[in-house]
């Protein structure tokens, strides 16, 4: 008998605690807040791949090139 109480003690608490009750989870103002945070989100994950990616390429691309240069430069003064 005390197994039953507790057990139905156990689901009404369920119920009660993660039902909807007919309210929605979010208003529409939060709603909208909630998607502009997430497209915010988004943008910045992908800028930041961006920068990570091609910015480092390109740094990396002008380090070589200056570095062609003066080897150029010190053998031009060798000849």
């Amino acid at each position: 008998m005390a197994v039953l109480l507790v057990t139905k003690n156990i689901r009404s608490t369920f119920d009660i605690e993660f039902t909807n009750s007919g309210k929605n989870m979010f208003e529409f103002q939060q709603y909208l807040g909630f998607i502009l945070f997430l497209t915010i989100l988004t943008i910045g994950f992908w800028l930041m791949i961006f920068l990570v990616g091609f910015v480092q390429y390109w740094i990396g691309g002008a380090i070589m090139e200056l570095v062609k240069e003066k080897r150029a430069k010190r053998k031009e003064q060798a000849i």
